[in-house]
């Protein structure tokens, strides 16, 4: 069976509320429910912390896994510390955003994560974890 872990950054526990002209209305557990149900017979495992020790953390542990998608959130674009527990990760590896961080903020342009990720979805917004669950199980066929 395929098991992917999907870590989920800073202020992503605020979906649905947090500027929803930009991320939309879904919450997190909304995304998760819909991916879940969606793609039933996967085991997707959702984690979300605003820490970035604990994202590490969970880093460290996902070797486990067969896959991994993250969305580091803002620790995409200042964590040197999130990249180098990535490097260590030998599993697949997407990166998602729900905006498109390459037409917002000239900050939100530069992402650590993305020279060590196997690809990046970006801009489709909640659609993006579907769009990287699907490419995983291309990935792995």
């Amino acid at each position: 069976m395929i098991k992917i872990l999907i870590i989920n950054g800073p202020n992503l526990n605020l979906l649905g509320d947090r500027e929803p002209e930009i991320y939309g209305r879904k919450t997190l557990e909304d995304i998760e429910n819909e991916c879940c149900n969606e793609f039933s017979k996967l085991d997707l495992v959702f984690y979300q912390s605003n820490s970035e020790s604990e994202i590490i953390d969970r880093l460290h542990s996902s070797n486990q896994f067969s896959a991994l998608i993250i969305n580091a959130g803002a620790f995409t674009h200042t964590s040197i510390a999130i990249h180098d527990a990535l490097k260590a990760v030998k599993i697949p590896k997407i990166e998602v955003h729900i905006s498109n961080i390459y037409s917002r903020e000239e900050f939100r342009k530069k992402s650590f994560i993305s020279p060590i990720v196997d690809g990046i979805i970006a801009g489709f917004g909640t659609n993006v974890y579907r769009l990287a669950i699907l490419s995983i199980m291309q990935l792995k066929k």
